[in-house]
């Protein structure tokens, strides 16, 4: 176990040191105890050992990982080096997608999830999420929640291509989708998305169609029967349902506890960029594409 842990996180640096996050020149002050690429390691290690708590993981990472990175910061330290890093978080995660063969594939799937920030007034009135968090409706769950609506495009095996934060009263989900897909495309050129019936509208497959993309979703109860062989692929529809639970449960995205926008951010991408360096790490080591994570638990 500790092995797989090892050559994944090694593999990991070498790549960002070499190819994605060239060490950068300390300005004044004191100088950070972690460069970007060995701090992305140090994160992506703590999301696949299931230390939620940032506390708990430093007083484990010496002895889980120490004699990878001997030179370890504080609390303090580590949890604003996570919040600075803003969008190297979607350039790791990028590349790691761009490094995995199915990224080549012209096929896309696409869904939203609420992520939740806060279960009571006292943590709504307490944290700073309010540029980011809102009352929405979970209808998944038939729930109304306080926090974030999470955008995710993938390839078919689980890698993230693309993914968005949005506050759930000002930018609905189709509105994300749309912003998401102009602002960050999510494949090399034109191709098909696989999402649910939330997407349905002439509006935003118009909208869609101009970026280059179309959308394939399931029948609503209005529309009438489709035509024999162009059923809806229910199942590629389960595959992104278990990515959103992988990151929400195995992860701990679901656990985030995160109080403001920078650290709620970089809470998201963390467990997303552990996904995407696991997947990538499979194809590398040529491991079998669905192989479980619990390969690098405890």
């Amino acid at each position: 176990m500790k092995t797989n842990l090892d050559a994944l996180v090694t593999a990991l640096y070498v790549h960002l040191d070499d190819h994605v996050l060239p060490t950068r020149r300390c300005g004044r002050g004191r100088p950070s105890v972690l460069t970007d690429a060995e701090l992305v390691c140090v994160a992506v290690a703590q999301v696949l050992l299931g230390c939620d708590a940032e506390r708990h993981w430093l007083r484990l990472a010496p002895a889980r990982i120490g004699h990878l990175f001997p030179r370890l910061p504080c609390q303090a330290q580590y949890n604003r080096h996570l919040r600075d890093l803003g969008p190297v978080w979607v350039a790791v995660a990028c590349w790691l997608a761009r490094a995995t063969p199915t990224w080549h594939e012209r096929l896309r799937l696409m869904d939203g999830t609420p992520v939740r920030c806060g279960a009571s007034r006292v943590t709504v009135n307490r944290s700073s999420l309010g540029e980011i968090a809102g009352y929405g409706h979970d209808t998944s769950h038939h729930a109304f929640s306080w926090g974030a609506k999470l955008m995710l495009v993938t390839t078919a095996d689980g890698a993230v291509t693309a993914f968005s934060l949005a506050h759930p009263k000002e930018l609905d989900e189709r509105k994300q989708a749309l912003h998401l897909l102009q602002v960050r495309p999510p494949a090399e050129g034109p191709c098909p998305i696989v999402c649910d019936k939330g997407f349905a509208g002439a509006g935003i497959q118009a909208a869609a169609a101009r970026l280059g993309y179309r959308l394939i979703r399931p029948r609503r109860h209005d529309e009438p029967h489709p035509s024999p062989g162009h059923a809806f692929p229910a199942w590629l529809r389960q595959r992104i349902e278990a990515v959103i639970w992988t990151l929400k449960n195995q992860l701990g995205l679901e656990r985030h506890h995160a109080r403001t926008t920078e650290g709620l951010w970089a809470r998201i991408s963390q467990p997303i960029v552990a996904l995407n360096a696991a997947i990538w790490h499979n194809w590398l080591t040529d491991q079998p594409v669905k192989r479980s994570l619990t390969a690098y638990d405890h």
